[in-house]
């Protein structure tokens, strides 16, 4: 099973996804279609979709989109963790059984301790009855409130997108090193290996760019918990899916010199396990 474990659908207005910059390429419909015309010459079985907006009804448009694509194999989607009704959301949605877990884009919030509200952490505590995962999206910045917050949930399974977001453009491994490895100490915790391209310099990125980076997650989380994702189409602005693939698959062959079982790991089996596949 070869598997994308993180990539986003939208159909684009600037209303809905002001973060999107206009012009570029991202600023268009990318659906289930698309993607496969890509994975389909890569091999790829399929994908985890992810949420792109903060809104109950764009999840219930992605488990829509995969009741009619079999490639899309999981969804993580969104609901409001500190809202009261929480439960009520999840049991509802999880009916479903291609929803896999729920994110939130902690990214953006302006408090770097916002993972540490208790109403955030009474949303997380509710996630195992329903078999959810979460994901966590976070800058660098914010490491230390994701330390504190997997450690508050040792039974709950986390994982870390896009490694964090470093600052692969100016090169700048600490503190992100240092606190890359405490949170792999946490055997609840995997990382996935996406969203590099667009951390570096968009047009003239270099694979050696990124190999002091991919050093750090592979040697803290070992390639059993780690699991590539594409983050397509967000990777557009810096690179083609080919190239993010083949960008990741370079560095398997000349640096992790991976056995054959921890490839099949890396590109697929790792997501499919931790998000319970059916």
């Amino acid at each position: 099973m070869r598997l994308d474990a993180h990539q986003h659908f939208w159909r684009y207005s600037p209303e809905q996804y002001p973060w999107i910059p206009k012009g570029s390429a991202l600023a268009r419909d990318w659906l289930p279609a698309d993607l496969a015309a890509l994975q389909a010459p890569l091999g790829f079985d399929g994908s985890i979709a992810v949420q792109a907006q903060q809104t109950v009804a764009e999840t219930e448009w992605l488990l829509a989109l995969a009741d009619q694509d079999p490639r899309i194999r999981g969804v993580v989607g969104w609901v409001d963790l500190q809202h009261d009704q929480v439960e009520d959301d999840l049991a509802r949605l999880s009916r479903h059984p291609r929803l896999v877990g729920i994110r939130h884009v902690v990214q953006d919030e302006p408090d770097d301790r916002f993972m540490l509200r208790p109403a955030f952490h009474r949303g997380i505590s509710r996630l195992r009855a329903f078999n959810l995962r979460y994901d966590i999206l976070i800058y660098p910045k914010q490491l230390p409130a994701a330390l504190e917050l997997v450690r508050a949930f040792p039974e709950q399974p986390f994982v870390l997108d896009h490694i964090a977001k470093p600052f692969i453009r100016t090169g700048t491994l600490s503190p992100w090193r240092e606190q890359i490895r405490e949170l792999a100490q946490h055997p609840n915790v995997l990382c996935k290996v996406s969203g590099m391209v667009t951390e570096a310099n968009h047009q003239n990125w270099k694979a050696d760019d990124f190999n002091p980076f991919l050093d750090v997650v592979f040697e803290a989380f070992g390639v059993g918990r780690l699991m590539f994702g594409s983050d397509w189409p967000v990777c557009l602005l810096a690179a083609s899916y080919p190239r993010v693939v083949g960008l990741l698959e370079d560095y398997d062959r000349t640096h992790a010199r991976l056995k054959p079982s921890e490839v099949e790991g890396l590109w697929g089996l790792n997501a499919a396990r931790f998000y319970r596949l059916q």
